[in-house]
């Protein structure tokens, strides 16, 4: 059996007390940290140039998304950080999609041009980030870097 398969058999079996969101593209299923494929949301304690709390809203929203749904995320490698970089769906629905659809995630085209469809939509609706003057959340990480090595 396919090690997909065998996951996605796994993870349907898991009860909704065992999943919770670490950040806007990042769930825990079971102790197993995945990290949605093909997006990139906020960093959790980042904010908009006029104070948007981008950030704190992906969180939430993402939390939504996945509340007391049946959880099922197919494997595409892992990232630096060791997490399973994941297709994930909640009673069938596309997590990834659905973030980046809202305006809490931009497609992460560095790594997949799955969601350039769904990232141009939001911004010509004017969701989410597209409302407001905020950073891409890898420059706001890079620029972050830079803050820490600059205080050392």
């Amino acid at each position: 059996m396919r090690p997909a398969i065998t996951l996605i058999a796994l993870l349907l079996a898991m009860p909704a007390a065992a999943q919770t969101v670490v950040d806007g593209d990042t769930i825990k299923l079971n102790g197993t940290a995945f990290r949605l494929h093909g997006i990139d949301a906020p960093e959790t304690n980042q904010a908009c140039a006029d104070g948007w709390p981008a950030g704190r809203a992906a969180l939430t929203y993402l939390r939504e998304l996945i509340q007391d749904k049946a959880i099922t995320c197919e494997a595409r490698g892992t990232d630096r950080y060791g997490r399973t970089v994941a297709l994930c769906r909640a009673d069938g629905v596309d997590l990834g999609g659905a973030m980046v659809s809202g305006g809490h995630a931009l497609a992460f085209t560095q790594y997949s041009a799955q969601y350039i469809a769904q990232e141009a939509a939001a911004k010509a609706a004017g969701r989410g980030l597209h409302m407001h003057e905020c950073m891409v959340p890898w420059a706001y990480r890079a620029q972050q870097r830079a803050e820490q090595r600059a205080s050392r």
